[in-house]
């Protein structure tokens, strides 16, 4: 196959070569498109009879996907961004010159077409040309139609090939663009504020994670590229901005997986005089909206599961999961000890031991997360796992947080926020503590942060979803490279 390749290769460029010693224009800018090829397709479904008796002309342009010659006329397809269209070109309508021309054309050349549509014996409409230009002569073959592009490996270092052959990744992508925008449109008919804060910090935080590292020459300083925008959004909220969000890029220098990219995408929104249950209505809200506009439904399939996102949705502490879903002895669930044996006779591996909540939450990503297909909210997250967020007035040791879990995995996160600002000095003075212990993720002192606080930040809700796994819910995809255009990869050797 590689030979063959190589060997085609060889052969277009020498078309290539001689083409541009004639003197032709290979790559013209000066072509006009009077319509793309689906509103010349909706025009001929609704009014076939004027279109026949008129017959007007259309300008059009795009990528040839297949040719199919016969003596002195051609079928070809062509494709833009818009879909598929047959055209016919024959010697006695574009004339000689042009005809000599379309014969040194190959698939994957872009064309510019004049003609009147007509309707095949089989009833198919095409467009017959009068006119054809070349746009835009390629050098590369495109893989074969037949076995198309398949290996992801390819695929993903190479997307633009993706979605040249592949329809439904286009169509994957197409749905993402759709679901950030009903995304945003919801946020803005809810009186929200759409912002941009920094994607360079001088403090990381916002998230207990491990932050990638750059150094800005003319301040003679390193800056960290955030690992979520929060701590700036809610500066906002401090200000005066009180609904406020942001779609965001977040990176994190963390493992790549299925679930996992070091530059992801994530929607935040801060919500004044709200609090974490508020946000759990309108997270349920939003899912609807958004599915019922992608899909015309609440109920998709993911993975072969049926899942129903109109609400309400459960709700469990995390405790309560780890009991009833995990398998867990509720007699465990404080002491130490037992649950870290509990965790070795397990199988399951525990780095960060010296933190009870850290146990906890470890135990319940392997016991419990897998088992949440139908949307549900997990509450009751402990203190030391949760440094932004605000205690619980009725069980001090836990907070006013939820995290979101569909198909088996976490979607979003989301709490009453701590606006307390000697309170918040406190534990980003224990996170301090942990990070010098070895936590790498562990959130750093940000006096800045707290000076802010001081100033008062009103009862305040915020919530950060990740995109990336919504389009793949979504879309039923399995892996978050089939849904992030250009995912990070190991390079070639």
């Amino acid at each position: 196959m590689m030979e063959k390749t190589s060997e085609l290769l060889q052969k277009r460029k020498a078309k290539y070569n001689t083409l541009k010693e004639s003197n032709l224009q290979l790559f013209p800018n000066d072509f006009r498109v009077s319509h793309t090829i689906n509103e010349i397709k909706t025009l001929v479904e609704k009014t076939p009879e004027t279109l026949k008796a008129d017959s007007p002309t259309f300008t059009v342009a795009g990528r040839m996907v297949a040719i199919n010659r016969f003596g002195k006329s051609t079928f070809i397809r062509f494709r833009d961004r818009s879909g598929q269209l047959q055209a016919y070109i024959r010697k006695d309508q574009i004339g000689d010159e042009a005809y000599q021309l379309f014969k040194q054309l190959d698939i994957g050349d872009f064309v510019g077409l004049e003609g009147e549509m007509f309707q095949t014996k089989t009833g198919e409409w095409t467009l017959l040309a009068k006119d054809l230009r070349l746009l835009c002569k390629t050098i590369r073959p495109l893989p074969e139609k037949f076995h198309g592009l398949k290996d992801p490996e390819k695929r993903y270092r190479q997307r633009y090939l993706d979605l040249i052959m592949n329809a439904d990744v286009r169509r994957l992508f197409i749905q993402r663009s759709r679901i950030i925008q009903e995304i945003r449109n919801f946020f803005l008919k809810h009186d929200f504020l759409e912002v941009e804060t920094p994607m360079m910090q001088p403090i990381p935080g916002g998230a207990e994670a491990e932050p990638f590292v750059t150094h800005h020459n003319a301040l003679g300083m390193d800056l960290y590229l955030r690992i979520a925008p929060e701590l700036y959004l809610k500066r906002l909220v401090i200000g005066g901005l009180e609904r406020v969000f942001e779609i965001n890029r977040s990176f994190r220098n963390e493992g790549i997986s299925t679930q996992h990219n070091p530059e992801f995408t994530m929607l935040e929104f801060y919500q004044a005089y709200a609090t974490f249950t508020d946000l759990m209505d309108l997270t349920e809200h939003l899912f609807s909206k958004v599915a019922q506009a992608i899909s015309g439904s609440t109920t998709i399939s993911y993975q072969g599961d049926t899942i129903e996102l109109a609400g309400p949705w459960r709700r469990l502490t995390l405790k309560k999961a780890l009991v009833d879903i995990g398998g867990l002895e509720s007699a465990l669930l404080n002491d130490k000890d037992a649950l870290l044996k509990f965790a070795a006779q397990s199988g399951i591996q525990i780095t960060k031991t010296g933190r009870l909540g850290k146990i906890i939450t470890k135990l319940f990503d392997n016991l419990v997360e897998p088992k949440l297909i139908q949307p549900t909210f997990i509450t009751g997250y402990p203190v030391e796992v949760s440094p932004l967020s605000r205690r619980s007035e009725q069980e001090p040791e836990i907070t006013d947080r939820f995290e979101l879990f569909i198909g088996g995995r976490e979607i979003a996160n989301g709490f009453s926020e701590l606006n307390d600002p000697v309170d918040q000095q406190e534990r980003f003075s224990r996170q301090v503590e942990s990070r010098a212990a070895g936590d790498q993720g562990a959130h750093l002192m940000d006096n800045d942060y707290i000076e802010a606080l001081e100033y008062g930040l009103p009862p305040t809700a915020g919530e950060g979803i990740g995109i990336d796994r919504l389009v793949m819910l979504l879309t039923d995809a399995d892996s978050i490279r089939e849904v992030i255009l250009f995912p990070h990869m190991k390079p070639r050797d």
